[in-house]
């Protein structure tokens, strides 16, 4: 029964090309997000390191928050998770969708 096996890999590539293992994620305690923390977090994520429950529990985020970067992340890469460009990067995919 494979597919009952919680097979996890040991590291995963980051964001920037980088290997990341659950001890070089981000602290638990980090308070200041900044684009390639959340960039990471995600990248763990989709590649299995952390599952979505794990994730929003060891750094304290609701889902709705994880999946809005998720989806910033989806969308523009890892510009769209700059929170001071958030509303230029929402425009400029909502244009692409009308055409």
């Amino acid at each position: 029964m494979i597919e009952n096996q919680n097979i996890r890999p040991a590291m995963v590539i980051g964001p920037l090309g980088e290997p990341l293992t659950l001890d070089s994620l981000p602290p638990p305690t980090t308070t200041r997000w900044v684009v390639r923390r959340k960039a990471e977090v995600v990248a763990a994520v989709n590649g299995g390191l952390l599952t979505i429950e794990e994730a929003c529990e060891r750094y304290n985020l609701t889902l709705e928050e994880f999946a809005s970067w998720q989806r910033a992340v989806d969308r523009s890469g890892m510009q769209g998770l700059r929170v001071t460009r958030i509303q230029h990067y929402r425009d400029l995919y909502e244009r692409q969708l009308k055409y």
